[in-house]
């Protein structure tokens, strides 16, 4: 399946119905008078979201979505059919905005959330709405609105709890597939990873996290170089990040620092979140147990975080029961303090 995260789509509610101009004439009604009815409401449209879609794909293909027309009023005062809706199901995720005016519309982040994106259009009064004393047999009706339209432009972003990010090859694709039932495509060859892959990792609660491996950055992809641009919003959900750093790669600590001053450049407040780093490929480095715990300590200085740098194997599954266990710690103190600070503000 294509991923598709972002697009662009015309969306228009139905034209109300016109109302009508007509009269009662029946020998057995003396009053008589006007009776034109009043046209149907247009149909508008609404997005869904929806837990089984995981692409923006659909859109590609239909780029223009519009509700269905309302009818014209009847005569004896009847109302002509409303328009129906079109309901329209994107990923939970998506968010929505006005391509025109930059405007955030809505954000459909809650499983059978709805967001209406394009009113129908109100249905035309009927002459029995005119009738007054000083005009006793009006002789006309309005016509029906015309519906909303807008064009808009959707994003997907990723719900996920950790975001998983790192050079390319430093082993994210592998440590998501050892960690849960997901099977990304996985080589010894940078950018292997072509979209963001999701997996769920079961807790030892059985409740379920969701990962996301983000296609692996490179110096400038604040600016659109390389895969990052296009997949660094997927993290901006997430409330953890755990940072692979490739043990085996010739400068350790520079990979670090540029994937830092990436997610700085980016901005989104992404380096204020909670971040545990890991040093993956443990059990292909070549390198002594000194320069190893260097590199460590080196990088427990530049991140200034009170967990410790893991030391992992995605491959041979190394260290992985106690990463997790960080990473579950930290979730839940998260949780805590966002339940504390709901409370305070309730």
């Amino acid at each position: 399946m294509q991923f598709i995260d972002r697009v662009e789509i015309e969306v228009a509610g139905g034209k109300g119905g016109d109302g009508i101009v007509a009269f009662r004439r029946e020998k057995y009604v003396p009053a008589g008078g006007p009776a034109g009815g009043n046209g149907g409401k247009g149909g508008s449209v609404i997005l869904r979201a929806v837990e089984h879609l995981q692409t923006l794909l659909d859109f590609r293909y239909n780029r223009r979505i519009e509700g269905e027309n309302g009818q014209r009023g009847g005569p004896n005062n009847r109302t002509g059919a409303s328009g129906g809706d079109r309901i329209v199901q994107v990923p939970v995720g998506t968010m929505v905005y006005d391509a025109t005016t930059e405007e955030v519309i809505g954000d459909l982040i809650e499983p059978e959330q709805t967001l209406v994106v394009a009113a129908g259009g109100k249905g035309g009064l009927g002459n029995k709405h005119f009738l007054s004393n000083s005009n006793r047999a009006p002789e006309y009706a309005l016509p029906g609105l015309e519906g909303e339209e807008r064009f808009l432009r959707l994003e997907l972003k990723l719900l996920a709890e950790v975001g998983i990010v790192g050079k390319p090859n430093a082993g994210k694709s592998t440590l998501i597939s050892a960690l849960s039932a997901s099977r990304p495509k996985i080589a010894d060859y940078p950018f292997t990873t072509l979209v963001p892959n999701l997996g769920v990792v079961r807790k030892p609660s059985g409740d379920g996290t969701v990962f996301a491996d983000i296609p692996g950055l490179i110096e400038g992809a604040h600016l659109g170089a390389g895969l990052g641009h296009e997949f660094l919003r997927h993290i901006e959900r997430t409330r953890v990040l755990l940072h692979l750093v490739d043990i085996t790669a010739p400068d350790p600590i520079e990979d670090y620092e540029m994937i830092q001053q990436e997610l700085a450049a980016y901005g989104r407040d992404l380096l204020n979140r909670p971040q545990i780093v890991a040093l993956n490929k443990m059990d292909a480095c070549d390198r002594t147990e000194e320069e190893i715990e260097a590199i460590a300590t080196r990088l427990s200085e530049l991140s200034q975080s009170p967990t410790p740098i893991f030391q992992i194997s995605a491959v041979s599954r190394l260290g992985l029961d106690p990463l997790l266990q960080d990473i579950w710690t930290t979730i839940d103190r998260l949780k805590e303090e966002r339940d504390l600070i709901q409370n305070l503000s309730s």
